[in-house]
């Protein structure tokens, strides 16, 4: 478990790296299109990392905010938070603060830049339908995903692919609107191929990225509880009670346990979790082993 929190800690410095690659390409492609200097491409370089780390330490109270999910107290909700709270105490780990999302879609979702300022929550729906021992094992799944580090991958991956998603934007807009000063058909043949590929890879590489993670906090979170079967159970639950979340949003969507989008073709091509089927199967093969 320690070797996969390293493994992700170093898998940071590469993402890091990936995207910076293709912010550095778009603005190339900015500097070539309209004949400026090169200069260009460090100022476009600048200002999308320090867009990225303002979302960073912001994309936490952002992704609370998209999702409608509201703080509650043990008070409020004694069940749930004493399940994040004894989960807590287990790993020693810092207690997360406790979000409630009134939707009736059973989901679960942890975002934060770190442990010390970790969320976790889950929907109404999930309190309904899933008895104690499937609870615990959907919340020990998120926290999986805080004592892993998924949340600070998922911050970083999250604020870049926006700031690759906004340079696209503004660059195709100005291609459409605005006044080019190299009208060469080559450079505007690279230009488009630059602003149209950067994001769908910048979104294939946070998908892959989540994707992985979902199968690490499964088995963290198992681990934790000393219950694959209750995992596997809970994740049964999802298969057979999903449905998609009122708040959809696809920029939220690589946080929850459980897709909470509506299906579609593009939603499969670019899916941020695995299918659940081969999560429960994982599952009751490492359950079969011990």
């Amino acid at each position: 478990m320690y070797k996969a929190i390293a493994t992700n800690k170093r898998n940071t410095v590469l993402i890091m790296a990936v995207f910076v690659g293709l912010i550095t390409a778009l603005g190339f492609a900015i500097s070539y299109l309209f004949g400026a200097d090169t200069s260009i491409t460090w100022w476009v370089l600048g200002g999308a990392l320090i867009y990225a780390l303002i979302q960073y330490f912001a994309a936490g109270s952002i992704a609370v905010a998209m999702t409608g999910a509201q703080e509650i107290q043990k008070r409020d909700n004694p069940r749930l938070y004493r399940t994040v709270e004894n989960l807590s105490i287990t790993l020693g780990m810092p207690m997360p603060k406790v979000y409630i999302i009134h939707d009736a879609a059973p989901n679960a979702f942890a975002t934060g830049r770190d442990p010390k300022h970790a969320v976790v929550a889950a929907t109404t729906g999930l309190l309904d339908i899933m008895d104690d021992r499937e609870l615990n094992a959907v919340m020990a799944h998120e926290m999986g995903h805080v004592q892993n580090y998924d949340i600070r991958v998922s911050m970083i991956a999250f604020g870049l692919v926006s700031a690759i998603g906004l340079l696209s934007d503004i660059v195709m807009n100005t291609l459409i609107f605005g006044r080019r000063e190299n009208n060469s058909p080559w450079a505007l043949v690279i230009g488009l191929v630059v602003i149209i590929l950067a994001p769908i890879i910048a979104a294939i590489v946070q998908m892959a990225i989540s994707r992985q993670r979902e199968y690490l906090a499964d088995a963290s979170g198992a681990m934790t509880i000393r219950d694959s079967d209750g995992m596997a159970s809970a994740l049964e639950k999802l298969k057979s009670y999903g449905k998609p979340m009122k708040k959809q949003q696809s920029a939220t969507a690589q946080l929850f346990i459980s897709d909470p989008l509506k299906p579609s073709f593009f939603s499969k091509l670019f899916s941020s979790h695995p299918p659940l089927e081969d999560r429960i199967k994982r599952l009751r093969e490492n359950a079969a082993k011990f």
